[in-house]
């Protein structure tokens, strides 16, 4: 009875894939509006150490078909190996770049921390926050203007798609970001009207973003850029839009334990984020887990097929995705799909009673709403996110 009743959710979850993938197809083909006005655009980019083919990324938002930007790097302090790239990079395009080191750690988020300072150096009146790991196409900067130019859009994102795979992790990982991550962002947004912001690329206008209280409203939460889209559409009334463009997400040498240990974050923060309940439904997105968990509970010819059919079609709409995402798929790497999502599964499973996170070298506590708190905090009781809840 187990066994039937979990291969029947995985038939569900197989629909549901199904329906993400076309809806992604279907927002990817849409066309961005060109832009009527061309403000001053600074794109904000906190460095963590050396990302891989950083200097490639850093490339891509140099030759960005726009009139008037600027490229603002920021690091910790001069002791980040990143450091001498970014003045490599400020040096090879001097009319663009500028290197900013981070001033004070008013949060316990280290990206907000940097995005502070970075705010306060930029000229522009749009500010783009972009990881150092994001790889973009020319028109970058074109949609976002073009999504702008509706004063009823306060926040624009981007689906993100993975890409540069040389190792297993790096694999896994861009298997899941093509195939699960960019499917629900596109579906959350086109069929639920539920906004999940990714923090891989977000741009906000700086008069916004100061009515919303300035960064330092989130210098104590682990997720700033789904917050931020609550936010605009809480405090502002306006919309997020979802352009039609995705970024890439560069991941070359990622290692199998560094592959969990991000998967395990993204984890307690969805359980922090959408509470309990919630969060336990998401499993239905992952039929090849309950797939196999139809066969651990009845290990029988029947439950076998079951399973082989279910990674049968997560490895067709992976690839399916993935060739609308970055324009080519994983070819027979694609088979390994099935695997990525049986360890994001048990990512999954233990986010639902973990609350600690390693997050760049730091042990934290993710609070209700994803409030972050130091380690030795942990006698204090849960509270409500105060102004973001």
């Amino acid at each position: 009875m187990i066994a039937r009743a979990l291969c029947a959710l995985a038939a569900i979850g197989l629909l549901l894939a199904l329906v993400q993938a076309v809806t992604l197809r279907k927002h990817l083909r849409a066309e961005a509006p060109w832009p009527r006005s061309f403000p001053f655009v600074s794109i904000l980019k906190p460095l963590c150490g050396l990302d891989d083919a950083l200097w490639g990324n850093l490339r891509s938002f140099a030759r960005l078909r726009y009139p008037a930007y600027e490229i603002l790097l920021g690091v910790k302090d001069v002791l980040d190996p990143a450091w001498p790239l970014a003045l490599r990079a400020q040096k090879r395009w001097p009319h663009l770049v500028r290197v900013v080191v981070q001033r004070g750690a008013p949060g316990l988020n280290p990206k907000v921390n940097q995005l502070i300072t970075l705010e306060k150096a930029a000229r522009g009146g749009v500010l783009v926050v972009s990881d150092s790991n994001v790889r973009v196409r020319p028109g970058y900067l074109l949609t976002i203007a073009g999504l702008l130019d509706d004063r009823e859009v306060g926040l624009v994102s981007h689906a993100v798609a993975g890409a540069g795979e040389r190792s297993l992790g790096a694999l896994l990982d861009n298997l899941t970001m093509c195939g699960s991550i960019a499917p629900g962002v596109v579906s959350a947004k086109r069929i639920a009207r539920q906004d999940l912001v990714v923090g891989k690329s977000m741009a906000l206008r700086r008069a916004d973003l100061r009515a919303l209280g300035g960064f330092e409203r989130l210098k104590d939460v682990l997720a700033e850029d789904y917050f931020s889209g609550r936010l605009v559409k809480r405090d502002l009334g306006k919309r997020v839009a979802l352009a039609p463009d995705p970024v890439l997400n560069v991941t070359r040498s990622q290692t199998l334990p560094a592959f969990f240990s991000r998967y395990l974050r993204w984890s307690v923060m969805q359980r922090k984020v959408v509470g309990n309940a919630a969060y336990s439904t998401q499993i239905l997105l992952n039929p090849v887990a309950l797939a196999a968990a139809a066969f651990a509970a009845a290990p029988e010819r029947w439950t076998a097929a079951v399973l082989a059919a279910a990674a049968l079609a997560r490895t067709a709409l992976h690839e399916c995705s993935s060739r609308a995402l970055r324009g080519r798929g994983f070819s027979s790497f694609c088979l390994l799909a099935p695997l990525a999502d049986l360890i994001v599964a048990c990512t999954w499973a233990a986010g639902l009673v973990r609350s600690e996170i390693n997050w760049r070298g730091t042990r934290l506590l993710v609070r209700e709403g994803t409030r972050l708190e130091q380690v030795e905090g942990l006698a204090a009781p849960e509270r409500p996110l105060e102004g973001v809840g």
